[in-house]
């Protein structure tokens, strides 16, 4: 599950990965980005930034290592959304990731899983739904990111 969950997402996690998934409107995505260890802002400053260019307005900065590109998730990769009535919560969760062949350079702190409402919207319009502690040293091999084997985000 998310280590934290930005305010302007409480609440809002689940229905906006649904709009990715029902893909309204068409070209919405969830987008991984990954942060870098140097300066990044706490928890805390970042909890309480509304957009992806709000965090990055700071200190805190994306990685920049050869081999790193944003994530974009779109409709088909996502699971429908479905409530988990036994336990009373909504689990949603998105497939493991790959990036190939990291240079090292930046390392890793966290990674944050945003919705982005089309394919042209700038960082401004940009969402930030949870953030993921992810401490990772690259060295030219692959990184693997399964963010939690439950989800990335339990509504209960």
């Amino acid at each position: 599950m998310a280590d934290f969950v930005p305010n302007i997402a409480k609440g809002r996690a689940a229905e906006l990965y649904n709009r990715v998934k029902t893909a309204d409107p068409a070209t919405a995505a969830l987008v991984i980005v990954a942060l870098s260890a140097t300066n990044l802002e706490t928890d805390a400053v970042l909890r309480d930034k509304d957009t992806l260019a709000d965090w990055l307005s700071g200190t805190t900065d994306e990685v920049t290592n050869a081999g790193y590109a944003r994530k974009v998730l779109l409709a088909a990769d996502l699971a429908a959304l479905a409530p988990d009535d036994i336990n009373d919560r909504m689990d949603i969760d998105i497939p493991d990731q790959t990036w190939t062949n990291v240079a090292a350079g930046s390392n890793w702190a966290k990674l944050v899983i945003c919705y982005r409402p089309a394919t042209a919207s700038p960082d401004s319009a940009i969402i930030p739904l949870t953030a993921h502690d992810f401490a990772i040293t690259p060295d030219g091999s692959n990184i693997v990111a399964q963010i939690d084997p439950t989800g990335f985000y339990r509504a209960a």
